[in-house]
Order: C-alpha cells, then structure tokens, then sequence
C-alpha cells in the first residue's frame, strides 16, 4: 500500500475549506448532475427503509442456496416496486435492508411513498406464501418512513469519480431507525415519523373515513412521536388469499 501523502491532504482539505459553496434552498431536490463541489442543496426530503426482522438467524442458516433465493427475491420486488418514481433520488442495499430516498416537495409526493410502503407490507404476504410453497423460512420486516428538510451535499474526492450524496436532516436517519422498530414488541410493521403522518392522514382519511383508527402513536425518547400501522392494499391481498391465479 502506497503512503498516505498527508501534505497534499492537509491542500485538498484547505480547497474545500476555502471553496465558495453555494446552499441551494428550494422545496425539490434536484437530481444529481445537478450537484457539484461547489454547490448543496437544503430542501424536502422522505426516506424509506425496509429492513429484515431477525436476519442474523436467517444468514446462519446452514442451507445457503435458500438464504440466497430468499434475500434475492426480496430485494428484487422491493426494489421494484420502489424504483418506479420520477422523484427518487437513491436506492440501494444496506446489509439486510433495502432503502430509497425521494424529493417529496408536495404533500402527494408523500402520500406516493406511503402508498408504496402499502405495496410492500401486502407484498410480504405473498412472498411468505410463495416460500411456505418451497418449504423455505419465512420472513418479517420493518418499514420506517421519515420526511423532513435535508441538506444533500456531494461527498468524497474530487475528479477520480468517487463520490455520493450525503443526506443531512432527520429524514434519512430517522425512517431508518424507525425500520428496526417495525414488527417487533407489538409494533405493527409500518412505522412513520409525525411529520409524515401529518402530511398524509388527511388525504387517507378523505378517501376513508375511518383511517386515522388505523394508525397508533407512541413516543421514542430518541425518535419523538411516531404511528405504526399495518395498511395493506385491499385488491392485492384478496388476489393473494384467492391463490394469485
């Protein structure tokens, strides 16, 4: 391995320090060619998180062909039925959960990602049924939803291509957080921020007049007020009980 050369370090650092950097304030967060070294962006922001219950069991298992059909066939739904939003701003894998960042500057932007978490929690259903049919393990997860305003900042080293988005607020790190709580202790799957939930309850409850009941609130020393909820789109489950035929 090469040495580290700490003066050309302590240069790069100073550039930065001394770069003139622009903090874009607006409700959208643009897409990536938009963002360069010199430039940051500060506006709204909603993070999803769905995380495996219990995956250190699952990893151990001794039959690896199993693990790795499980995992992959999770992932690839979830993937899929995140991906397919003009507002999605990243999407990617961390371990045992899959996660996906959108710019969400309406309160319909938000209800989408919510929607979306519909999709998924009545997708578990029938990828538990299609792995009862193999005889393999079924699975459990936590789905956290946070929205917030975040600042997004081009992170890593300038001109070798290695760089990403750094999300800095609440909403990332706290739909996270709230994924680890979903499905355990009681909680029902679905766990949202109160942000989040102030922003959809109305447009939920215009269609149903009944689903604020469908929500509980609790309180997090670390993460505040909160909602879980184990909403599950009607027609899909019916198709999934009726034998997906």
């Amino acid at each position: 391995m090469a040495n580290y050369d700490y003066v050309e370090g302590k240069n790069r650092i100073e550039d930065i320090l001394d770069n003139v950097l622009e903090v874009k304030e607006q409700n959208k967060i643009p897409k990536d060619d938009n963002f360069t070294f010199s430039n940051a962006y500060y506006g709204w922001v909603t993070g999803i998180f769905i995380d495996i219950r219990d995956s250190t069991t699952l990893f151990s298992k001794d039959d690896k062909e199993e693990v790795s059909k499980i995992i992959r066939s999770f992932t690839s739904e979830v993937i899929e039925i995140l991906r397919g939003d003009d507002n999605l701003r990243e999407i990617g894998i961390r371990g045992d959960c899959v996660f996906a960042i959108y710019t969400t500057p309406i309160q319909d932007d938000i209800s989408e990602i919510t929607n979306k978490a519909f999709y998924i929690n009545t997708f578990m259903k029938m990828l538990n049924k299609l792995l009862s049919n193999k005889y393999f393990s079924n699975i459990d997860v936590g789905i956290g939803i946070a929205t917030s305003k975040e600042l997004v900042v081009k992170a890593g080293r300038k001109n070798i291509g290695i760089n990403n988005s750094v999300w800095i607020g609440d909403a990332v790190t706290k739909a996270s957080n709230l994924s680890s709580l979903g499905n355990k202790d009681l909680i029902s799957s679905i766990c949202i921020s109160s942000i989040t939930y102030d922003n959809i309850i109305d447009k939920l409850v215009s269609n149903n007049t009944i689903a604020k009941s469908w929500f509980t609130k609790h309180y997090d020393n670390k993460l505040g007020t909160y909602y879980d909820c184990n909403i599950i789109k009607s027609e899909f489950d019916k198709w999934i009980s009726d034998g997906m035929q």
